[in-house]
């Protein structure tokens, strides 16, 4: 059985997945959904094809865009012969699953529920920095969604407590804004802790949305449950699978 998060901020068909339910084995068991991964190509097809029928669409109305932690974001109106290379994706467009792929960054799904203007982004430290968030904005509004309307939800991503970064990157957030320094604190051995969740509500915040929340689901610390790039390395395993959250209207 698949296993969905879901949030009551968006009321369209939607869910962050967890690895249960899924057909693939070893460093990658359950549902992993990376066609970037060494994982065996057909078996990610099917977990795919598994999530679309949890969303109620073909496997080819499942939507996916090549992440390459960018601010880019696609307007999709059908299914793309090809992934574009972006980081997000809006539609208006009834039947189509937005989805993104993560392990450790932020997945991110918008809705605004009055235009029916959905959104996902994949924000990892870098994407949030350079303003994924506030293009997927744009981009819903450029489909006739109101600021004001829109409803973000954070999925399962890397907690503060699990999220050890150097002092080189701390200079980058303080660089960018010196008030940035609230969302670190003092880890061990002279290095800082990250909390990429509360960076990412508060650029969301700021940005206009109605309202934005985090589910509160460490991908680090749940190994049963999540899919994760950080504890993978820590292990030193070859590579990893990847979480995919998903959005249709």
């Amino acid at each position: 059985m698949l296993e969905l998060i879901t949030s009551d901020l968006i009321p369209f068909r939607h869910g962050f997945f967890t690895r249960k339910g899924g057909a693939s084995s070893g460093i990658f068991a359950g549902l992993n959904c990376g066609s970037g991964s060494s994982d065996q190509a057909e078996i990610v097809a099917i977990n795919r094809a598994r999530v679309a029928s949890a969303m109620e669409v073909e496997p080819g109305a499942l939507v996916s865009v090549h992440q390459v932690h960018s601010p880019d974001v696609v307007t999709v109106t059908g299914p793309p012969d090809a992934r574009p290379t972006a980081d997000a994706m809006v539609t208006n467009v009834p039947g189509l699953a937005l989805s993104v792929l993560t392990a450790d960054c932020q997945p991110v799904l918008f809705a605004e529920p009055e235009a029916q203007v959905i959104g996902a982004a994949h924000a990892g430290w870098r994407g949030a920095v350079n303003g994924v968030l506030e293009a997927t904005l744009d981009a819903m509004v450029a489909l006739g969604a109101e600021r004001g309307r829109i409803r973000a939800v954070i999925g399962p991503t890397i907690s503060q407590a699990a999220y050890e970064v150097s002092e080189e990157f701390l200079q980058t957030f303080l660089t960018e804004d010196p008030g940035n320094a609230r969302f670190f604190a003092n880890g061990r051995d002279g290095r800082y802790q990250f909390d990429l969740p509360a960076y990412g509500l508060y650029r969301l915040r700021e940005a206009g949305v109605a309202e934005a929340e985090w589910t509160r689901h460490c991908t680090y610390s749940d190994p049963a449950r999540f899919f994760s790039y950080r504890r993978t390395t820590h292990a030193g395993e070859a590579d990893y699978g990847r979480l995919i959250a998903a959005i249709r209207l």
